[in-house]
């Protein structure tokens, strides 16, 4: 079994378009929730969002490729090419059949299906554009991921909602982790921050309805309402410890362990008592081959609903026993990035690999009065130093998904 080392990464999020802008604007608790700008929200009673600010296609690849893409793999082939460069893996000089992408989504290209069924319906059926269908389809961010950096290996986009990002991480894990490859490109994109991805939101009354950015998402709040949407994309660069050793990487953290399970229970709401949840978590403890006690961090789902907050802080307990949930910190970073869906697992992978390498824990902010059924150390508000080991990063999916990765600080072959 190879060791798996995180040696790359990169991201483009409501915080920043940079994996160290996002990192920053964590540590400081900085919102990068703001008023709804690319359309007006307000018939459906949706005023603020996570949107992605600034950024710039042409800024990271050909204009020409840009313009064959939707959004969501814009902003995959940006922050796969961020973590590329930050890698220093030079592809010329590897066998690039052993160099694979695993990038997930949770929609694929709502933009372009909003866009080319209104310019159908308008104007006739001859008039959809000739790259519909590959704007549009969800494996399509893996594969342009692959055209831009040049990896012929295994090449998936896993799709399972909100945990799509942090499975696609795990299955890129365990391709390393059993000999199938020893480069891959993991994390997840989205881009569903337009009418119709809020509008089907806001009609299963799943959407925040505050006209407050900092009082919108408020995971384990007691007046926690809802989600905000976010979007945005982060991308870890996977490789094997032998090779990361031989051409002297640095070394951000250790992947070691992953579980994904199903609830079973409901299309859209998680299982009360947390156990689906619990077990992904107790699954990548065991490949981990650590004790509950060992977890010192847990970025959670917490996507300031009412049912999952209190579900997931009982899997938590579930999965670690009291005593080891009420010492681990908990805190969810979705309160500053609203939830990016199938890039969310992602983005909150690197909160994971950076807080185990620096020893600092990123905050829940808008947290005032916590929920009687939430009652763990959410890191309130402000970042706290503590030295870790291990860390844990919870994704929850609409469809029972549940996917769970397991971080370990970098101390040194």
């Amino acid at each position: 079994m190879n060791r798996v080392v995180i040696t790359g990464i990169g991201a483009i999020t409501p915080l920043g378009n940079s994996a160290a802008e996002f990192w920053d604007g964590l540590k400081s608790g900085k919102n990068g929730i703001a008023p709804l700008t690319k359309f007006d929200g307000s018939s459906i009673n949706v005023h603020v969002a996570g949107e992605v600010r600034d950024f710039k296609a042409a800024d990271h690849m050909d204009r020409k490729q840009a313009k064959r893409m939707d959004l969501f793999s814009q902003y995959g082939v940006s922050a796969s090419l961020q973590a590329l460069e930050d890698s220093g893996l030079n592809v010329d000089e590897i066998d690039a059949t052993r160099f694979g992408v695993m990038v997930g989504t949770g929609i694929g290209g709502l933009g372009t299906m909003q866009k080319q069924i209104i310019k159908m319906d308008d104007k006739g059926m001859d008039r959809v554009e000739p790259f519909f269908v590959p704007k549009a389809i969800a494996n399509m961010v893996a594969g342009n991921v692959s055209i831009a950096t040049g990896a012929q290996g295994p090449n998936m986009s896993v799709v399972t909602a909100c945990a799509s990002g942090n499975n696609a991480i795990g299955e890129a894990y365990r391709s390393i982790k059993h000999g199938y490859a020893d480069w891959m490109v993991a994390g997840g994109a989205e881009a569903s921050v337009n009418e119709i991805g809020i509008s089907g939101f806001a009609a299963l009354n799943a959407l925040s309805t505050s006209e407050d950015p900092d009082r919108a998402s408020i995971p384990f709040d007691k007046d926690r309402h809802g989600f905000v949407m976010g979007e945005g994309a982060g991308i870890l660069m996977l490789e094997s410890l032998e090779s990361a050793v031989e051409r002297n990487a640095t070394i951000y953290a250790e992947v070691v362990g992953y579980g994904a399970t199903a609830d079973s229970y409901h299309m859209t709401a998680p299982s009360p008592d947390g156990d689906g949840a619990a077990r992904a978590m107790r699954l990548a403890l065991t490949e981990a081959g650590i004790q509950p006690e060992d977890v010192g961090y847990i970025n959670a789902h917490g996507t300031s609903t009412q049912a999952n907050d209190s579900s997931e802080t009982a899997a938590i307990k579930l999965a670690l026993g009291e005593e080891a949930a009420k010492n681990a910190a908990v805190s969810s970073t979705k309160s500053m990035t609203g939830h990016l869906l199938g890039a969310a697992g992602a983005i909150e992978a690197i909160a994971c690999a950076k807080a185990v390498e620096e020893g600092i824990l990123p905050p829940t902010i808008g947290l005032q009065e916590a929920d009687e059924a939430c009652d763990l150390n959410y890191v309130p508000n402000e970042a706290q130093q503590k030295d870790i080991k291990y860390a844990l990063n919870n994704s929850l999916g609409f469809g029972g998904h549940n996917a769970v990765t397991c971080f370990k600080k970098w101390e040194g072959a």
